[in-house]
Parts: C-alpha cells; sequence; structure tokens
C-alpha cells in the first residue's frame, strides 16, 4: 500500500494539529492524575488488530476515549509531582521537523546536518551555562544529546571503566574491584548503571552526608576512597548530583572532584533537573568547581521546554567515550570517518541509531532565546519561593529542608508527635491526587513522609501555585479535625 501523498499527508496533518492544540487548549480542564483502574485501557482496545485500513478520524476518536482518560496529564499547569516534562508546542513543531527529515544519525556522513547542529547547539549551550571552554569541541571536549540522564549515566561510567583500566576493561571487562561512590540521595539510573555495566551491587557506595545536611560529605568521600585503596580496591566514579530528585540537594562539586582526582576517579556531574538554571548568572554557583570533573549532565526535556528525550551530556575529553563504546564492523566504514575530521554520535553513546535531536532544541532555543529560557526558569523559582514562604507562616506546616530552586519539600504539622504528622501528611497528599486537582509527589528524609512541590510545568502560573496552597490547608484542616474528633472519641471510651 502506497504512504500518504504529499497532499493528504496536508489534509491529515491539520487534523491532526487541531487535535493537539484543543487537547493543550483544554488540558486545566481535566483531572491530573488518570482515574483508570489498572487493565481499564486494554479493556477499551480491540483484541484482534485491523485488517483493512481505517481512517484517521477513527483513531483520533479512539484517542479522545480510550488514551486521554488513561493519561496522567504532564501538560497539565497543577501538576507539580516528580519534575516539569516541558512539552511545549515549539519543541513539538522542531520534533515534527526532525521526524519529517527522517535522519538516522548514527554517523557524520548519515547526515552531516545532524551531527553539525548538535555540536553548535552543544557548544553554544556549554558556554550559556558557564562550563567552559574545555567541554567545547573547539576545547578538546564536547556535547552530545542522549535520550536521558540514564543513558548519560551510563555512558560515562564506561568511560570511566575504560579509563580507570587503561583500556584493558574493553578485553578483561570487570574484575570485581571497581567502586562508585554516591549517595543515599543519588538517583536509582546511577545504581542501574553499575548493574547494567556488571559491576555488582557492591561495587555502589553510599558515602554519607555532611552533618544537618543531605548533600555528600567530601570528608566521608575522602574516607570511603582511602579505604578502599588500602583494601586494594579501584575507585572508578565520584558522581556528586546538582539537584537530587528528592529533596534537591546539591552536593559540593568542587570538593568533591577534588577528592575524587586524588585516586584517579572520574567524576561525573548529575544536574538532570536543576543544571539548566545556570543559564540564569544568579544560579551559576550551583555549577561551582565543573571545570574540575569529566562529565556533566542536564536535561532539557525537565525544565528547558523541550518535549521528551532531549538529555545534555558533555565530556572534557572528546576522545572519551569513543575510546570505550567504538565497534566499526566494515558496514559502518566511510571516507569521512576514516579522516579523523568529524565526529561520529554512535560512539557518543550505547545504542547505534539516533534521531536528529538537535533540530527539537534548536528549535526552542530559535524561538525563546536564551533570554526567554531564562525568564521561564525564574518565574518558576519565583513562585516556589513565595510558596516556601507561605509555609514558614503557616504553623499547620513545616519545610522539610530548605527549598531548592524551583522544589519545596513540606509536612503537614498536627501536634501530635512524628508519626501523626507524616500519616497525616501521607493523608493530605492522597486526597489531594484523587481529587484530579493536582498531582502531588513524596520522598522521606530522615525516615520522615515528605510531601514535594515541584514547580515548572510550562502552564503553571501564581493561580495554579495560590490553588494548589489552598487545597493543602483546606485538605489538612480536615485532616486535622478528624484526627482531633478520633482522638476525643478515643478518650471517651471506658478503660
Amino acid at each position: 500500500m502506497p504512504d500518504l501523498d504529499p497532499e493528504e499527508f496536508r489534509r491529515l496533518g491539520h487534523q491532526l494539529v487541531d487535535w493537539v492544540a484543543d487537547y493543550r487548549a483544554g488540558v486545566a480542564d481535566l483531572p491530573v492524575r488518570s482515574e483508570v483502574a489498572p487493565g481499564w485501557v486494554r479493556s477499551q482496545l480491540p483484541a484482534e488488530l485491523p485488517e483493512e485500513p481505517r481512517p484517521l478520524g477513527d483513531l483520533l476518536a479512539e484517542v479522545d476515549r480510550v488514551v486521554v482518560p488513561g493519561t496522567t496529564h504532564w501538560q497539565h499547569p497543577s501538576f507539580f509531582g516528580y519534575f516539569p516534562a516541558n512539552a511545549s508546542l515549539t519543541s513539538l513543531l522542531g520534533d515534527m521537523l526532525s521526524t519529517g527529515l527522517g535522519v538516522q544519525g548514527m554517523l557524520w556522513s548519515t547526515s552531516p546536518a545532524c551531527t553539525e547542529m548538535e555540536q553548535v547547539l552543544l557548544d553554544g549551550l556549554a558556554g550559556a551555562l558557564g562550563l567552559g571552554p574545555e567541554f567545547t569541541f573547539a576545547g578538546g571536549g564536547g556535547g552530545s544529546i542522549q535520550d536521558s540522564a540514564s543513558s548519560g549515566a551510563l555512558a560515562a561510567l564506561l568511560a570511566a571503566l575504560h579509563r580507570s583500566s587503561d583500556g584493558a576493561w574493553r578485553q578483561t571487562g570487570a574484575d570485581g574491584r571497581e567502586r562508585v561512590y554516591v549517595t543515599a540521595e543519588t538517583h536509582s539510573s546511577l545504581a542501574k548503571a553499575v548493574r547494567v555495566a556488571g559491576l555488582g551491587a557492591r561495587a555502589l557506595r553510599i558515602v554519607d552526608p555532611s552533618p544537618g545536611s543531605l548533600a555528600m560529605s567530601p570528608a566521608a568521600l575522602e574516607a570511603a576512597l582511602a579505604a578502599d585503596v588500602a583494601a586494594g580496591l579501584r575507585p572508578i566514579l565520584v558522581c556528586p548530583t546538582v539537584g537530587t530528585t528528592g529533596t534537591g540537594a546539591i552536593d559540593p562539586v568542587r570538593a568533591a572532584a577534588d577528592v575524587a582526582r586524588e585516586h584517579g576517579a572520574w567524576v561525573h556531574v548529575d544536574a538532570a533537573w536543576a543544571g539548566v538554571a545556570a543559564l540564569c548568572p544568579e544560579f551559576r554557583d550551583l555549577l561551582d568547581g565543573v571545570e574540575l570533573v569529566d562529565s556533566f549532565c542536564t536535561n532539557a526535556h525537565k525544565w528547558l521546554l523541550t518535549a521528551f528525550d532531549a538529555s545534555l551530556l558533555w565530556v572534557r575529553d572528546a576522545t572519551a567515550l569513543p575510546a570505550a563504546l567504538s565497534i566499526t564492523p566494515e558496514y559502518l566504514r566511510n571516507a569521512a570517518t576514516d579522516s579523523g575530521e568529524v565526529v561520529d554520535y554512535r560512539d557518543w553513546q550505547v545504542s547505534l541509531g539516533r534521531r536528529f535531536r538537535a533540530l527539537k532544541l534548536w528549535t526552542v532555543v530559535h524561538s525563546y532565546g536564551l533570554s526567554g529560557l531564562r525568564a521561564h526558569v525564574r518565574e518558576h523559582v519565583a513562585l516556589a519561593a513565595a510558596f516556601a514562604d507561605r509555609v514558614r507562616e503557616d504553623p499547620g506546616f513545616t519545610l522539610a529542608v530548605e527549598p531548592s530552586l524551583a522544589l519545596v519539600c513540606l509536612r503537614v504539622v498536627t501536634g501530635g508527635g512524628d508519626a501523626a504528622d507524616d500519616a497525616a501528611s501521607r493523608t493530605v497528599l492522597e486526597r489531594i491526587n484523587a481529587s484530579g486537582a493536582a498531582l502531588l509527589t513524596h520522598t522521606v528524609v530522615d525516615g520522615r513522609y515528605v510531601i514535594r512541590v515541584a514547580i515548572g510545568s510550562i502552564a503553571t502560573a501564581k493561580e495554579h501555585v495560590d490553588a494548589l496552597w489552598a487545597r493543602l490547608v483546606e485538605t489538612a484542616a480536615q485532616v486535622r479535625a478528624e484526627i482531633a474528633a478520633a482522638d476525643a472519641l478515643r478518650r471517651e471510651e471506658p478503660s
């Protein structure tokens, strides 16, 4: 069967764009969290795949009937869970361009534009973030767009393994003496990278935080490294985080890098959420010491208005990833690669194939400018600061930790002790999520249940944050009243 001709594509494309525009225009009126039960979506779809072609209108009707009710709406202005997924409509246009070109950008020769636009974009963003010239291609390093920070962490770990073994790792694999250093707050992708690389769970060392903090303790890191080296083990990688997922904790990059360098360990900074804030000069201190590290990763698809997937990974040594990952069968050989004058991005990632992600991000930067991206970040940080002030001023709540950029972590206060506060916090979160009016997620800090409020969705404005606060206050008051009534009833019961 022939594909759509351009005119039919044009007609159907208008229908599809209209559907997306209508969805985004009305998403605020939908419950944030899907209300369907497990198995419901499967039950609504035909068990047999269609034998004959069906019109696009039928597909869109099915999306309305099944997909929309079965979707948690990440682009909802009252989505405050996890971290944002900024799928701006502008980035969707760039994604459409990329998909329309249908490029497979594994080699420079398979699409020079895919490769070189990515190089220009990553060099420019390195400068805008303050990473320094050592992370640009002209400076001997360079950047690439990975599908996720998880893939970036795995690529960095493989490069670290290769470097630490002077290349022997490619032939012999791991020897069981490798060690990787993180904190209890580090993203689980690092633990998964250790597993995928075949190092085993024992290779992962959890470094204690500094007293009164959730951030990595340089002293504890130094002690762990020294103890492992004395035991004949090999420090491979240290991962300080800038903006942990749970609480937004900021590990001391400079101090961690200084300690790690003494033992030859690769330093990989995971700044998946918070790193893009360094576009704003006033937040540049988040990256203090980044000039000392080996790799740095931040996600454009969280807070930088770009639809998933687009994770930015820089290395200070442009040869590090190809040295660890390059395998060149005969069918991939070509004159450009053999010349040594081009970058083949398939050597900068685990998978061979890659999409033209740079065009999507280029569209965003082109359309918003760096000034627009900075304004986007600053607005959410300001909203979070005002929200945190409300928490401080209300005796019915307390901050679990100090706010981190656009993340606020809080607990409900009942006056009945830690266990009662934790139970109340959990109940408040569950009721708000069940209402469909907003979506929150939680974490645990020092064994205590904590509500996370992550401000950052594209459409989120002051009125949505105000509405969330009003709902938190109202719901917490209801829960406290229920606790008080239950306590009174218990006191009235005969002993």
